[in-house]
């Protein structure tokens, strides 16, 4: 508030706003965004998730942006998995179309009817049993391996709550984030993941377990130096990008930084990353939340995420 406005009420700040709101919609969404939108807000009928759950409250804030960048990084450390991910996701030729449709198949799971939902991982299972090859190592791989889809889920929803509990508008408390482990689960095993965590110790446990699979290859350190340093962007958008990706990478366990060359700088990690990684994050969230006297529902933040599944 300033001098008693609103800072949304002062001129031309809500014309700055809704160009913002619309530029990073577009590129997390795409042209079909707004119509997707419709679809997974509008309509009356069950979904799998109630209105107000953990899932949804991690999943439409704008801390997922930090949160799903964390999770690439992350994810990438399994050799297998970067494999396929190098071999057929497209992150380099087509990085917004890998975006548009992963925060499609996150908006459409958490926030959809439950017959969409359905749909939706039924399109996303079949893309994985087309997704196989061999590694640099000689190991063949398939996307639809259960192992490796626990992988990416654990790497995924560890990401997505430490993102939130640091910058999301409303952190859960504890209960809630055993519940968001446990919610995403569910999505977990429809996708095809045995036996996913249900609460932060059993994710802690499973991430734990994964460590002796993991390693930095050269395909994990080409995307991380894709990710971070040349991102497919203007050079305006280039300096809050990369507050963002240095708010990732902050966020990674120590033991996942030197397999990837990533700088350890604990200090400004908890100081000049954290405010203003903040600072972007707040920036984000005001620009894709509607006016108070907006009268269309603007989409779901959660179209605003990046994570390491390949998506249809």
């Amino acid at each position: 508030m300033v001098f008693g406005l609103e800072l949304s009420e002062l001129p031309g700040v809500s014309s700055v706003r809704q160009r913002i709101g619309r530029e990073l919609f577009a590129k997390v969404a795409g042209d079909e965004g707004p119509s997707r939108a419709q679809r997974i807000h509008r309509p009356e009928g069950p979904r799998w998730f109630d209105e107000g759950s953990p899932i949804r409250q991690v999943h439409g804030d704008a801390s997922m942006f930090v949160g799903g960048l964390r999770a690439l990084l992350l994810q990438s450390l399994h050799p297998l998995a970067m494999a396929g991910v190098a071999g057929h996701s497209g992150y380099r030729g087509d990085p917004w179309g890998r975006l548009q449709r992963t925060s499609h198949y996150l908006a459409a799971t958490t926030f959809g009817l439950a017959d969409d939902a359905e749909q939706m991982v039924a399109r996303v299972r079949s893309i994985h049993e087309r997704v196989r090859g061999v590694a640099e190592d000689g190991r063949p791989y398939t996307a639809s391996d259960p192992h490796l889809l626990a992988w990416v889920h654990v790497a995924e929803v560890d990401s997505f709550l430490r993102a939130h509990t640091r910058y999301g508008a409303q952190p859960l408390n504890v209960a809630d984030q055993d519940e968001y482990v446990a919610q995403s689960a569910f999505v977990a095993r429809k996708l095809g993941v045995l036996r996913p965590p249900t609460n932060r110790a059993e994710l802690a446990e499973q991430l734990a377990a994964f460590r002796p699979e993991l390693s930095g290859t050269e395909a994990a350190r080409d995307a991380a130096r894709f990710l971070l340093l040349q991102p497919p962007l203007p050079l305006a958008a280039r300096v809050p990008y990369s507050v963002l990706g240095a708010a990732s990478v902050a966020l990674l366990p120590r033991w996942a930084r030197w397999p990837l060359r990533l700088p350890y700088l604990p200090v400004s990690e908890r100081t000049v990353v954290r405010a203003a990684g903040s600072g972007v994050v707040r920036t984000i969230r005001w620009a894709m939340s509607p006016p108070p006297s907006a009268a269309e529902p603007s989409a779901a933040p959660s179209a605003a995420t990046s994570s390491g599944r390949p998506a249809g």
